[in-house]
């Protein structure tokens, strides 16, 4: 992929790697509403690509592979953070059901159930349900989650030397690895087989469903409770 000169041919390379920018975008989609387009996603992860070409100075085999997915992510993250694509009302119902399953999970010495959750939130199973099917997208991670209320925003007081690092890796490199792999562990089972096949398997939502004999919108339900469940334990421990 060098051009006659010796230099990179950038195009025949952004060419090869299209189908991988295409392959993450598509996979990031099923966690997100909607109104989100895919196109934008694409058009950002290309502009990741092209970024982890300049960046990059140890060839182009299978580690530029690597840090080309990280630079991708990473570019589709940041544009959907600038959109602001989930709701700051969402955002707030979303900490509500983290709050409430931290307190059923102190009183009660295991995970709340779906029925006990909506119950203590003073609403209907159904209408608990859509507020987490609404709630596609819920991330495990936030980067409001790393600021403490001062003027200056966590992240900017400690990057000397980490610009790369996203927030959940800043996250486990504050010793929370041992929580979180513990909080995993503590899923109800299905939820911990969502989070598996999704994470670990790159299966989407809909083949998850078809694995579990649920619909598509049900896997979505169960995959934000899972987050909302893993978020309660991190805040729990910060």
């Amino acid at each position: 992929m060098y051009t006659a000169s010796g230099t990179l041919d950038r195009d025949q390379l952004a060419k090869h790697y299209a189908p991988l920018v295409k392959r993450i975008a598509y996979h990031l989609m099923a966690k997100l509403p909607a109104s989100v387009q895919v196109e934008d996603i694409i058009q950002n992860g290309m502009l990741g690509l092209l970024d982890a070409m300049s960046r990059y100075e140890e060839g182009l085999g299978a580690q530029f592979e690597t840090y080309a997915v990280q630079r991708i992510r990473g570019a589709m993250l940041d544009g959907l953070r600038e959109n602001d694509w989930l709701p700051r009302s969402l955002r707030r119902d979303m900490r509500r059901i983290e709050s409430a399953i931290h307190t059923l999970e102190q009183q009660k010495g295991r995970q709340p159930t779906e029925g006990e959750l909506a119950e203590s939130l003073g609403m209907p199973l159904g209408e608990y349900q859509k507020m987490l099917q609404e709630a596609r997208g819920y991330q495990l991670v936030y980067f409001e989650d790393f600021t403490d209320g001062d003027d200056d925003d966590y992240l900017d007081r400690h990057s000397v030397g980490t610009e790369d690092l996203d927030p959940l890796e800043r996250l486990l490199d504050k010793n929370m690895r041992d929580v979180l792999v513990k909080a995993i562990g503590d899923l109800p089972e299905r939820e911990k087989t969502v989070m598996g096949l999704y994470y670990e398997e790159d299966l989407n939502l809909r083949e998850i469903g078809e694995i579990l004999g649920v619909s598509e919108s049900r896997v979505c339900q169960l995959h934000s409770q899972a987050i909302a469940r893993l978020r309660s334990r991190i805040a729990a421990r910060g």
